[in-house]
């Protein structure tokens, strides 16, 4: 089974803190890896054209985002950044 799993969230995806899944707006599920495959770069396509910046970690977390995407913290008394994530899931690295 191959998971994409889409989050956003004011961290990058890779730091899946505690109660991550909280943040998952839209999960795809495939049995073919293919059409995994096929979905990921589609999607990775359009955010990258939708947002401004990207970095990525490990080939399976990407994270995207645009510098007037923020909101105010009021316990860190700061502007956060909100990042948008992709995941990538298989049988090898299931959390």
């Amino acid at each position: 089974m191959y998971k994409i799993i889409y989050m956003k969230a004011d961290y990058e995806p890779w730091w899946q803190f505690e109660g991550w899944e909280e943040h998952i707006i839209e999960e795809k599920v495939f049995e073919i890896k293919e059409e995994a495959e096929h979905f990921l770069i589609r999607t990775l396509q359009i955010f990258k054209e939708k947002y401004d910046h990207d970095a990525s970690k490990k080939e399976r977390f990407w994270a995207f985002w645009s510098d007037d995407e923020v909101g105010f913290c009021e316990a860190c008394d700061e502007d956060i950044q909100t990042y948008h994530g992709i995941i990538w899931l298989d049988e090898k690295n299931q959390p």
